[in-house]
């Protein structure tokens, strides 16, 4: 029962941000559409951040388990590192275009991407860890530092969330595939070890 609760309070607090925006929406708000009382709410969440960091939460474990599938496939590392940039960029787009409003919110706030990123940020940096450690020891990724490269390659990628999203590189003849298969090339590039 607690679960529900708290998982209804969040379902409802992400169809009204994302149709409201997160300014727009009151604690009141989420309490009243989900047929709680108001103290109820403040059981489970402090504060609108703290509701709205559980919405961010909510909808990026679905892109931590599409990463995760990837981690665990029996191909070759450099595949599934081709196969998480394309996935993490895809499956980012999806998440910020189905929240509408939110959306807008999240483009216009420096600060709330920041803290959204945070939250995921730390278990995206540890999947790609684990497939640039697969790779150097079978051989085919040099890589001296790997929580260092994956730290890096995730920050890189997502620097280009928004253009993706956007789709904002199509003026300068990027498109979004071009895009994924640019920063593959330019991740295994320097990673890959030639022989």
């Amino acid at each position: 029962m607690v679960l529900k609760t708290r998982d209804k309070f969040i379902e409802v607090a992400r169809q009204l941000f994302a149709r409201k925006g997160v300014e727009n929406t009151t604690m009141n708000d989420i309490a009243s559409a989900s047929e709680k009382g108001r103290r109820t709410i403040y059981t489970y969440f402090k504060s609108k951040r703290d509701i709205f960091n559980a919405v961010i939460e909510r909808e990026t474990d679905q892109l931590l388990a599409r990463l995760r599938i990837i981690v665990a496939k029996p191909i070759s590392p450099e595949e599934k590192l081709r196969e998480y940039v394309d996935c993490r960029f895809e499956t980012m787009r999806e998440i910020v275009s189905r929240n509408g409003s939110l959306r807008a919110g999240f483009f216009r706030d420096v600060r709330k991407v920041d803290r959204a990123r945070k939250i995921i940020s730390k278990r995206e940096i540890a999947l790609l860890e684990e497939i640039l450690r697969e790779g150097v020891e079978q051989g085919c990724f040099r890589i001296e530092h790997c929580n260092h490269m994956a730290i890096m390659i995730t920050h890189a990628i997502n620097g280009l969330d928004v253009p993706y999203i956007r789709d904002n590189l199509t003026e300068e003849g990027i498109d979004k595939e071009r895009l994924k298969i640019y920063m593959s090339h330019l991740i295994l590039n320097g990673i890959i070890r030639h022989r």
